[in-house]
């Protein structure tokens, strides 16, 4: 018999994949091999699953980001290198997951809505005003307005009309929505390997 976890993780795998809408109730039981009856033992509805799986695929991100924060004492590599496990972890999502969340689960919606607030609004403006502290940003750049620019909801230019991951490497996409925009808010002295 499966868990909740073993049903949540084959969610997420699935709705990132097919989308959340799409992908059915019935198709999640008939791939674990249970009755709907289970899955609904675990979780009330389909909108609480999403709700979970949600959850779930930020919960493991903030665990990559916490990781990669308290290993590195650069901040703007630090900033390269969540958005290149970002990155890694968006490549198999399918557009319409991020889209239905938003037309077909509100509350969904909500919770990924005000963790990519809090993520560019909290983590990388810290690590992008820490970066001014020590002198790598240059003096005359508006924090707050670079992230609005150029870091809030990248996800959705990325999937727009064509899904980017699919046309583009992740070192292409890297370097042209995160890179080349942080070095030209770097002071000219300022060196890192990803800048070469």
């Amino acid at each position: 018999m499966s868990s909740k976890q073993d049903v949540l993780k084959c969610s997420v795998t699935n709705f990132t994949k097919f989308g959340s809408k799409r992908f059915t109730m019935d198709e999640l039981a008939s791939e674990l091999g249970i009755s709907k009856k289970t899955i609904y033992k675990y979780f009330k509805s389909k909108e609480d699953l999403v709700v979970e799986s949600v959850i779930f695929l930020i919960e493991d991100f903030k665990d990559d980001i916490k990781t990669i924060v308290t290993s590195q004492n650069e901040p703007i590599i630090s900033i390269i290198l969540i958005y290149k496990k970002g990155f890694e972890h968006l490549k198999h999502f399918k557009p319409s997951f991020i889209f239905g969340l938003k037309k077909y689960y509100p509350k969904a919606n909500t919770i990924f809505d005000d963790f990519r607030d809090s993520f560019t609004k909290t983590t990388i403006y810290n690590l992008l005003y820490d970066a001014k502290k020590l002198g790598i940003i240059k003096p005359e750049i508006n924090l707050n307005l670079f992230c609005e620019l150029y870091f809030k909801r990248f996800e959705e230019i990325a999937f727009k009309n064509n899904n980017l991951f699919e046309t583009y490497n992740n070192k292409e996409l890297l370097n042209h929505l995160i890179i080349y925009n942080l070095r030209g808010i770097t002071v000219s002295n300022y060196k890192n390997h990803y800048f070469e």
